[in-house]
């Protein structure tokens, strides 16, 4: 009897089915922590319902957003990155951003309509090694202004971008001064350019091409600047305002133009476009 008492129990261990979950299926909101199924969420073109935070969007998905339905064509699609420095892993690097994007480079560019009216347009993705600014892109970018120049369509760019690719060292630097004369080009011809801040842009593509448009516009929220606060606290020794380098906090300090909402940006595109001739 006692013995039966003080026997030790035998536990039987249930495996319950595991129920394998499709990756990305759900969107956590880095600003306020909300959840959400993301085919819902891209109802809203990935803005929080619930604090208005923007989601980074992929260059497809800005694309769809922006153009009318069946209207982009790309060109150039087919310019790949080489190793000019046999900077060690660059190409395994530029192998696994390719793969984990189903993208080239970091930039697409071509041609589209918003509301019937064709223009060039260029979108980096920041998931490719940051959006950064290596030859490739630096030359996508150059030749969609060339391509403007000659078919006198205007531009729109929406940059997101770590700024230059430190592997391509110096080359990736000369893009700088190659995109800026590109647009200068485009300008003497008349032609417009709309440049589109989005989250975040900094470093050398901040210091050229995106901050050379007619009209500059930046969605809510995006961090734009050159270097990173931290940098800019420990040179000069200073504690930043608060919201530095974000898109409301420059458009205060006469940066930008305007800030425009995601769901807006199609609609204000257009209305600019409408007014040029």
């Amino acid at each position: 009897m006692l013995k039966d008492i003080f026997r030790k129990p035998k536990y039987v261990t249930v495996q319950s089915e595991k129920k394998d979950i499709p990756e990305g299926l759900w969107l956590k909101c880095p600003r306020c922590g909300e959840i959400f199924y993301t085919k819902e969420i891209e109802q809203y073109l990935k803005v929080c319902q619930k604090c208005d935070y923007h989601f980074r969007l992929t260059a497809q998905e800005r694309i769809a957003f922006t153009l009318d339905e069946g209207s982009f064509v790309e060109v150039n699609a087919d310019l790949k990155s080489a190793n000019p420095l046999d900077f060690p892993g660059y190409p395994e690097k530029i192998a696994r951003a390719q793969e984990d994007t189903g993208l080239v480079e970091a930039v697409v560019t071509g041609t589209g309509r918003i509301k019937g009216r064709e223009v060039a347009i260029g979108v980096l993705d920041s998931r490719f090694i940051m959006g950064s600014m290596g030859s490739v892109v630096g030359e996508k970018i150059t030749r969609l202004f060339e391509l403007a120049v000659e078919r006198k369509l205007p531009v729109i760019i929406f940059s997101a971008s770590g700024g230059a690719r430190m592997q391509e060292g110096i080359i990736s630097l000369m893009q700088m001064a190659k995109t800026a004369c590109a647009v200068a080009r485009h300008s003497e011809a008349g032609l417009l350019y709309i440049s589109v801040f989005t989250d975040p842009t900094t470093g050398g593509v901040t210091a050229s091409f995106a901050s050379l448009g007619d009209i500059l516009i930046a969605e809510p929220g995006a961090l734009i600047g050159f270097a990173g606060p931290r940098v800019i606290e420990e040179t000069i020794k200073k504690k930043l305002p608060e919201e530095f380098q974000k898109a409301e906090f420059l458009l205060k300090k006469g940066f930008l133009d305007m800030v425009v909402h995601r769901s807006e940006m199609r609609d204000t595109l257009s209305r600019i476009l409408s007014l040029h001739p």
